[in-house]
């Protein structure tokens, strides 16, 4: 066959990869077999949810001259991220539970058949703290808890997962994996390592070297960040309330809409030894509704109760509104960290209404001290915080630039408004 044709194919087949259309890839790669020789390996799809896909440096011989082929990986299991809090983690005496940690093994271990895991765990400092003398619970006294009870915690859940023929892996994060768009590619390109060795990632924050001003508020957040990070496809958190309750402290088994009245149940109070509670729990379950993942607030009572979550049969359901926003959109409406802002007048609003392009000459002032490629909250003229921008520019240059015509001071895509 003439290479030209091959090559003309080898562009569908990348354009294809890249508007990530699984019924195109399908057909494409079926006629690449056939017709250019290519050796890809048959393909099953299962959903339609997006491929993952890397540049090889190798391509089929018969292509000379092209210097990169199309290497598919489907990741034919959904992203699921599970969150274990202090509170379900803890026996009565405070420490951890290992009982409990044996069955999240026995269910996390059944699930992994059918979903690629990211487990969220607490209980390093209820781990640990009881081998401080006189613990009183202050910032540096939790700090030395979690770095005791870190390495604990790890243990019970390798020796368990073991069991299964599943090897678990640490992970300690902090909050500018998150804010920082490359150490969060980093860290996204770890994980799959993990995923591709059978490994499941145990995360926690890094309570010991957390800077106190830029930290997760809880586990909640973490959990919340991993899925859209991941672009899983669903969220469970568990907790000793096995549930949302409503005002008759009955669990409300599906949530469609989180409006006033689901407002209106939400208790306060946070258990002895967490540090969220079910107010967190709402919070970052609005969060990752809205950003297209279903979210369940379970319990770990009664026989396979993550199975019977998944199943409807257990907890509540929180559904999933549909979201068209890219990748780099969702990290920058949640796991971004703003460092400045940027006022634009009533023209650049309703430009970005239009999903245009914020231009210099629609910006009134830029407050803080932010550099390029760092994110802003952009306000209107009232002074509400209408989104956030990944910036082209720096302070200085916003400033000196806010007469110039068609300059772009953030990309349409690098902006998403409330």
């Amino acid at each position: 066959m003439d290479t030209s044709i091959c090559l003309l194919w080898h562009r569908y087949l990348l354009n294809a990869v890249k508007s990530r259309s699984m019924r195109d890839v399908a057909y494409l790669i079926a006629g690449a077999n056939s017709i250019c020789g290519f050796k890809f390996k048959p393909l099953r799809i299962i959903t339609a949810r997006p491929v993952r896909f890397a540049a090889l440096p190798s391509c089929p011989a018969n292509l000379t001259g092209l210097s990169v082929c199309v290497h598919l990986q489907f990741m034919n299991k959904p992203i699921l991220v599970i969150k274990f809090g202090s509170a379900v983690l803890a026996g009565k005496d405070g420490r951890t539970n290992t009982a409990v940690i044996r069955k999240i093994a026995n269910e996390v271990a059944a699930l992994h058949k059918h979903y690629t895991i990211i487990v969220v765990s607490s209980g390093a400092v209820s781990s640990g703290k009881h081998f401080l003398k006189d613990y009183k619970g202050t910032l540096t006294e939790k700090k030395a808890a979690a770095a005791i009870g870190n390495p604990i915690l790890i243990n019970y859940y390798q020796n368990y997962f073991s069991k299964h023929g599943i090897t678990v892996a640490q992970a300690l994060c902090e909050r500018h994996h998150f804010s920082n768009r490359h150490q969060f590619v980093q860290m996204k390109n770890t994980f799959e390592a993990f995923w591709k060795n059978n490994i499941i990632p145990v995360v926690n924050e890094n309570d010991l070297i957390s800077n106190n001003e830029l930290k997760f508020s809880d586990n909640d957040e973490l959990a919340t960040l991993l899925a859209i990070g991941f672009n899983a496809e669903k969220l469970i958190i568990c907790t000793s309330s096995n549930g949302f309750l409503d005002a008759d402290k009955n669990i409300i088994p599906a949530v469609n809409t989180i409006d006033d009245n689901i407002l209106s149940f939400i208790s306060t109070e946070k258990s002895a030894v967490g540090l969220g509670g079910m107010l967190s729990k709402i919070t970052f379950t609005q969060l990752a509704t809205s950003l297209g993942i279903e979210v369940f607030i379970t319990g770990l009572k009664d026989d396979k109760p993550l199975q019977k979550t998944l199943a409807l049969q257990k907890g509540t359901y929180f559904k999933a509104r549909k979201s068209n926003l890219k990748e780099r959109q969702k990290w920058l409406m949640s796991g971004s960290v703003t460092v400045g802002q940027i006022h634009v007048d009533a023209g650049a609003e309703k430009a970005l209404l239009a999903r245009k392009s914020l231009l210099t000459v629609g910006i009134s002032k830029a407050v803080g001290t932010f550099g390029q490629g760092q994110v802003v909250q952009l306000m209107n003229e009232t002074g509400e915080i209408i989104g956030v921008a990944k910036t082209k520019l720096d302070t200085a240059e916003v400033n000196k630039n806010r007469t110039t015509k068609n300059m772009i001071a953030a990309h349409a895509d690098d902006i998403v408004l409330f």
